[in-house]
């Protein structure tokens, strides 16, 4: 369907980057006994509120790789398939990276599986498709909140066939296994940090890197969670200083030591659930 392939084609054009599975993401069910990082030892951000949500089935393993947040390869990230693409109406321009919410099918019993949830990781973006109707195929045309899951996801809460379904969604805090996890990329003095598996909000609003020899130094947004700075920082061991979206910041002193090197991936400290 054409919302399919749009889907896709937001996955193919995003730089990719590779990383070893640490984050958890996972589903629920509220008619079997609840996991230890199930909605219920969550807590909740913000009120239920209405949404809709399709589904994407992956034509080959690379379509879970890439998306407008930069995570790359979703498997070894360790976001798996508990992950979703939002409208423009929800992506706040790739603030909201790396943000979990739980989803719940609602209204077409016809179709859904009674007393069960998701919680899905932003990873990716929708695009609008103004060649039509917001209520046609056009799905995540503004104003719409839209959710486009993995079938994977998508069959936890409803039957394949329900289509564009009337959903319910909440924010949540997220649950990760480890650290923040900095993958450094750039060349000479430009700087680029993949900030993920991010626990409590899950999205990030502010980065500072300090190197031995210098002050803690801004990081500026580039997309989704990279971030990057102009800054000659080899050969000295590096910090970080994350601030999420509640604006709780957390400190990993010399993450990278000081022979690090471009494409490396280092673990630093985690917010408190």
């Amino acid at each position: 369907m054409l919302l399919t392939t749009l889907f896709k084609l937001t996955l193919t054009i995003t730089t990719l980057f590779t990383l070893s599975p640490l984050a958890t993401s996972h589903y629920s069910s509220s008619s079997s006994e609840q996991p230890p990082s199930s909605p219920s030892s969550s807590t909740s951000l913000s009120e239920w509120r209405s949404a809709h949500a399709t589904y994407y089935a992956a034509a080959d393993p690379r379509d879970a790789v890439g998306g407008a947040c930069g995570y790359g390869d979703l498997m070894k990230a360790g976001y798996g398939m508990a992950t979703v693409g939002l409208s423009e109406a929800l992506f706040e321009r790739g603030q909201i990276c790396g943000a979990c919410f739980e989803v719940k099918c609602v209204d077409e019993l016809k179709w859904c599986i009674p007393g069960t949830s998701i919680i899905v990781t932003a990873t990716n973006f929708c695009a609008p498709n103004y060649g039509f109707d917001n209520d046609g195929g056009g799905h995540c045309n503004p104003p719409n909140k839209h959710f486009v899951l993995p079938i994977e996801a998508f069959e936890k809460i409803a039957i394949w066939k329900a289509g564009n379904m009337p959903v319910q969604y909440r924010r949540i805090q997220c649950r990760r296994e480890g650290g923040i996890r900095f993958t450094i990329t750039g060349s000479g003095i430009f700087l680029s940090v993949l900030i993920s598996n991010v626990a409590g909000h899950g999205d990030i609003v502010a980065v500072k890197v300090k190197g031995s020899r210098t002050g803690w130094l801004p990081m500026g947004r580039n997309w989704g969670q990279n971030w990057h700075i102009n800054a000659l920082l080899q050969n000295q061991p590096l910090s970080f200083e994350v601030t999420g979206s509640d604006g709780k910041t957390v400190t990993s002193y010399n993450v990278a030591p000081k022979d690090w090197s471009f494409g490396q991936t280092f673990e630093g400290k985690q917010f408190e659930p």
